[in-house]
């Protein structure tokens, strides 16, 4: 059977003859022609339907899907919606996402269980590989003299604290992550710390490269060698360069721990100028490469107490924030 076509409609212009007679008994032949235009008629044809088709004409297109090799593809039925029952539909993706919460839940509680060690862990972590070589090793066992043997053991006592501040700083950041996975756990510092930070670090770095330039040139004597102000500022400019290394990485990678990371190696910093001011009286160290420990002892105390003032600042406005989402919460 062909589909129904519509034609065009056709415009006619009928042409008829009036006749004017003269009279009513007579009809002359040599009557006048006139053209009257009737107004335009719209015709619309119907549509003629034919079920045979003309020799020209192509079989219609029949679909016949071909992944249905077994018949199986909408089987007859008395019921035409008796595959689609709503209780299937809604009971699959309930019943999963519940096994999904219950995996999920399993998981937090033996990850929060294997966080509590960690807070243990890490701080005696810390302690033993920062204060105990610092406080019980004798210096004298480490430090026989001006010489490469000697910068390479406080290296090596400086290096033992760094692996320890490193796993100390991931068992802190992963302490800090939020109990629900789904929540972020970004933490991103403000620039005003960032700037305070760089500025106390590379402030710390620039003056004794300063002082040691100071020395060589002549300009500070008596001068120091370049050996023994190694051995008693190179542990120091080495270890402030790994710091702030980290500082950089944490503040990338938006660490919780971004605010701990100073605390850490300032706090032990401090230690490490005292043992280079003890050095500096076995070496004999000029007055003023003393009274620059001394200086840079004073200095990194101060940036220390800016930092603890910093945390305390920061549970401040953390407190205040939970404070105000609570409020927001229970007005809602």
């Amino acid at each position: 059977m062909i589909a129904p076509s519509k034609s065009s409609p056709i415009v006619s212009n009928l042409l008829v003859p009036c006749i004017h007679p003269k009279s009513l008994k007579f009809l002359k032949s040599s009557s006048i022609h006139h053209v009257v235009n009737f107004p335009k008629i719209w015709i619309n044809h119907t549509p003629v339907c034919c079920t045979k088709l003309t020799p020209w004409e192509p079989s219609p297109v029949t679909y016949a899907p071909t992944d249905d090799a077994a018949g199986s593809f909408l089987e007859k039925s008395s019921n035409i919606f008796e595959t689609l029952h709503s209780n299937d539909r809604t009971e699959a993706p309930t019943a999963t996402s519940e096994e999904c919460a219950d995996t999920k839940n399993k998981q937090l509680v033996q990850f929060q269980f294997l966080k509590w060690p960690m807070w243990l862990l890490g701080p005696s972590l810390l302690l033993t590989t920062g204060m105990v070589p610092t406080l019980w090793l004798p210096l004298s066992s480490i430090f026989l003299g001006p010489n490469i043997a000697s910068l390479l053991s406080l290296i090596g006592l400086d290096c033992i604290f760094n692996i320890g501040a490193t796993l100390f700083l991931l068992m802190a950041d992963a302490c800090s992550r939020p109990k629900k996975m789904a929540q972020a756990s970004n933490s991103k510092p403000p620039f005003s710390y960032k700037l305070w930070n760089m500025v106390a670090s590379v402030s710390g770095l620039v003056i004794p490269l300063l002082m040691l330039l100071g020395s060589q040139k002549g300009s500070l004597q008596p001068q120091l060698p370049f050996i023994s102000f190694t051995v008693l500022l190179g542990p120091y400019l080495l270890l402030l360069s790994v710091q702030i290394l980290t500082e950089m990485l944490t503040w990338h990678w938006q660490s919780p721990v971004w605010l701990a990371t100073p605390v850490v190696y300032e706090a032990y910093r401090v230690l490490q100028l005292m043992r280079g001011l003890k050095l500096g009286a076995e070496l004999s160290a000029p007055a003023w490469m003393m009274h620059m420990l001394r200086g840079l002892v004073c200095w990194w105390i101060l940036i220390l107490g800016i930092q603890l003032m910093r945390v305390a600042w920061f549970a401040g406005f953390t407190a205040q924030a939970r404070r105000q989402l609570s409020s927001a919460s229970a007005d809602s």
